[in-house]
């Protein structure tokens, strides 16, 4: 079976969608209802973006495709998706495919939310700490140097060096005004231009992709994929062109995907060849050795993948766990700094007032 992994699509269906898409389906196929009296019901309830996705698939079934050809023509699904689909066809696996796919989707999915959630509650937090800032060295600090100064006492050094600062910042007000309205502007354009987002995207993923984090749920997601394939019956030469579709788009993933497919046309075995090219730690190779002496390499893919998604939202919960804590310990600092450096010579005048 060819599988064509350099289709374009129209435009990327959310992990969230693709799952309750894949059940809805399996639901179908199940109770005998014809398909495409199946899709004209889901197209009946759907939203105005699903009605797009739906009508196109609809239009497909209507000129009698099989499903697999459907779903690759309407332009609205992943590679991946469509060559496990056309495998479960062709041995009669469609349904468990289509419910596996769906299992695949949610996990992809809840671990894209916690993945997004690691970065976004960091990145409120420094805008709160940014904030809080601004607003003690630009407001608070000129209002108690001006209640000493009617005192004939004065901040102290690093006090008036906070102050200071937010004098300049204060002058340099527009300037700053312009470059934010700019980052604004990269944002909106990375935002609503497909072609600049993924070139955007394409540059992180050459840059940061293969490393960390982002290395091991590419990791996940070759193995993911790759369980997929391996019970829908897809060869394992297939298998891996697929894996490595997806998972690909940095320089480090593609180089180990590459290594991988090399080392399989030279007639090593599955768990060999992931070892070899980095994709698989040694232990996790020789596990994947026994699974397939015992005709289980689908189960012990699916174990091996497992874990590494544990291991990875443990990684995400702990660096989670040590950032926030730690942002909220350096903003306490940061204004307990400022408060006692105006709070002494307050004192001070207090005293003397006694």
């Amino acid at each position: 079976m060819k599988l064509n992994t350099n289709t374009k699509m129209k435009r990327a269906l959310t992990s969230a969608y693709l799952s309750m898409f894949c059940a809805e389906l399996s639901v179908i196929f199940r109770s005998g209802i014809a398909l495409g009296d199946g899709v004209r019901v889901l197209l009946a309830d759907a939203d105005k973006d699903g009605k797009v996705v739906l009508q196109s698939l609809l239009d497909e079934l209507s000129k009698g495709k099989p499903f697999s050809a459907a779903i690759e023509n309407s332009g609205y699904f992943p590679t991946h998706m469509i060559g496990v689909v056309k495998a479960g066809e062709k041995t009669g696996r469609t349904v468990e495919m289509l419910k596996a796919l769906s299992e695949y989707y949610d996990r992809l999915d809840r671990l894209s939310v916690t993945l997004k959630n690691a970065v976004f509650f960091p990145l409120v937090l420094i805008a709160v700490i940014i904030g809080v800032i601004l607003i003690l060295i630009t407001q608070v600090l000129p209002i108690f140097n001006d209640v000493f100064g009617r005192h004939g006492a004065r901040m102290s050094s690093l006090a008036d060096s906070f102050m200071r600062f937010g004098q300049w910042l204060s002058g340099a007000s527009l300037i700053i005004a312009v470059v934010l309205c700019v980052l604004l502007a990269a944002a909106l354009i990375l935002r609503l231009v497909p072609s600049i987002r993924a070139g955007a995207a394409k540059m992180l993923r050459d840059r940061f992709g293969g490393f960390g984090i982002f290395g091991e749920m590419a990791s996940y997601h070759f193995l993911s994929v790759m369980t997929l394939s391996v019970e829908s019956g897809l060869k394992i030469k297939e298998a891996v062109e697929l894996a490595s579709a997806v998972s690909g788009g940095a320089k480090a993933i593609d180089k180990k995907n590459t290594e991988c497919l090399k080392l399989i046309g030279e007639g090593a075995t599955l768990a060999d060849a992931m070892g070899g090219a980095g994709i698989l730690t040694p232990r996790e190779a020789q596990m994947l050795n026994f699974g397939a002496r015992g005709g289980e390499t689908d189960l012990t893919m699916a174990e091996i993948a497992f874990r590494k998604e544990r291991n990875l939202l443990d990684r995400i919960n702990r660096l989670i766990g040590r950032v926030e804590p730690a942002l909220i310990i350096l903003i306490s600092a940061i204004v307990g700094i400022v408060l006692l450096s105006v709070m002494a010579p307050l004192l001070g005048i207090l005293s003397s007032i006694g």
